[in-house]
């Protein structure tokens, strides 16, 4: 019996610069639309200072998240096709499209949520993806 997939070598330092580029390209995408997030979501600019936020908890979490993201970005640009910075960006795109939007609109709706807060949210994952392929895409493992 032959197995025909081919190989997933997971690229490790790769997908560590994909989440951290993708956290930091997150900073700057929510920094940039604080004040109309902030509004959607309802909140006051204090909100953020309150002891209900933990920084360190919202930052490990987004990390680990987005480093596993990276990883099966990375396995499904690998498994479908050659590995390139283009196949891995329509991959973290089609990703973002496929299962991030659809899930976020289900969930927005019936939470009555802003299409304001939506259009934010689904934004940065579908850009944040679509970086995160592009690195895994193009930096092939030796």
């Amino acid at each position: 019996m032959s197995n025909d997939r081919p190989l997933v070598r997971q690229n490790y330092p790769a997908i560590l610069v994909a989440a951290i580029v993708c956290f930091l390209f997150e900073a700057t995408w929510y920094s940039f639309f604080l004040k109309n997030w902030l509004s959607a979501l309802g909140r006051p600019m204090q909100w953020l200072e309150s002891p209900e936020v933990n920084l360190g908890l919202q930052c490990a979490v987004a990390i680990l998240s987005e480093t596993l993201i990276a990883m099966a970005i990375s396995s499904v640009t690998q498994r479908s096709g050659p590995q390139t910075l283009i196949r891995g960006m329509k991959v973290g795109a089609l990703a973002s499209i496929a299962f991030v939007l659809p899930t976020f609109a289900v969930g927005y709706v019936f939470e009555a949520r802003s299409f304001t807060l939506f259009a934010i949210d689904v934004g940065f994952w579908l850009v944040g993806m679509t970086i995160m392929g592009a690195i895994v895409g193009a930096w092939k493992k030796k």
